[in-house]
């Protein structure tokens, strides 16, 4: 027992509070940059971590993978000690890290969210490819043995497949410079046809190897789709009910192959939008932003949304 909870006759006294691995998270970090913990140093055991901190070895697994996903610690594995990054004091990290693009800072956030046992992901975005990308890490890492949530539920709004959608939109039908819309009724639009058929291929790999989990590994998994009367101008992941991942979609004129023929279009690089990062442990508000940020995903999922079919 830590001696400062035991008292000189031997009684135990009241315990703290037990940390939450953000926590030994940021204490980790703090030793990295200041330079107690050096470059190519071995960190302690997964075993001494726990004891030290007073927390279940799944906390620091889960801190640990945070520091890596940050680039501070290398050969993050289970039950074996991590080594700190050749350079850990470049680039800043944690709070006070830049916005990174989606395809570079979702994939190691929601590796991390896969440590807990009861896996939540909440997901309001344009074709759901970016969370497919980003689930393809934690599924190595079950695959391997390495983790195993008991369960999964994963809720993802889409826009409906019959909605007039205000991007990806060829240049002539977008109304720009043209004091109109499309007026309703989308007809053959090859465009939105493309963004039909990408949402739903994504939709479908997304929901086939997290539904394969049950098979293979004795997962609890729940994959919903719903669909949205409208386009959402931003993307927002919600991570175990404690992290927001938010990025705008920010729009651009380009010009695609559709078929046999090349058409301006106003479209968003989605993988390429600076996704913000607000947790729920991280401040006032941060806090109220991550809470509200699942009362509007509630909302919509329970009022205007509806069943979504992952067909043409």
């Amino acid at each position: 027992m830590d001696p400062e909870y035991a008292s000189v006759n031997g009684r135990k006294r009241p315990q703290r509070p037990q940390r939450t691995h953000r926590e030994v998270a940021d204490e980790l970090r703090a030793r990295i940059r200041s330079g107690e913990l050096r470059p190519g140093q071995r960190m302690p055991t997964q075993a001494k971590l726990a004891d030290e901190f007073g927390v279940e070895r799944g906390a620091v697994r889960q801190a640990l993978r945070i520091l890596q996903s940050e680039q501070l610690l290398t050969n993050v594995a289970k039950g074996a000690p991590a080594t700190v990054a050749g350079h850990p004091g470049g680039a800043p990290t944690g709070p006070e890290a830049p916005p990174r693009p989606t395809t570079a800072a979702l994939a190691p956030r929601v590796a991390a969210a896969f440590e807990a046992e009861h896996v939540e992901i909440d997901s309001v975005c344009l074709t759901a490819a970016s969370l497919t990308l980003a689930i393809g890490e934690p599924l190595r890492r079950i695959h391997a043995g390495r983790m195993k949530p008991a369960k999964v539920d994963v809720r993802v709004l889409l826009p409906g497949r019959d909605v007039d959608l205000a991007f990806p939109v060829a240049v002539e039908d977008s109304g720009h410079g043209r004091g109109g819309g499309r007026g309703g009724g989308r007809g053959e639009d090859p465009v939105h046809e493309r963004w039909l058929a990408t949402r739903n291929a994504q939709g479908q790999v997304l929901r086939h190897h997290l539904l394969a989990l049950r098979a293979t590994h004795g997962i609890d998994v729940r994959v919903t789709f719903r669909a949205l009367p409208f386009t959402p101008p931003v993307k927002l992941y919600l991570l175990n009910g404690v992290e927001a991942l938010f990025a705008y979609y920010t729009l651009s004129r380009c010009e695609d192959r559709i078929g046999e023929e090349n058409v301006q279009t106003y479209d968003a690089q989605g993988s390429r939008s600076a996704l913000f990062a607000f947790e729920r442990d991280a401040g006032v508000r941060d806090g109220a932003f991550v809470t509200q940020s699942r009362l509007w995903f509630d909302a919509l999922w329970e009022t205007i949304s509806s069943e979504l079919r992952l067909t043409r």
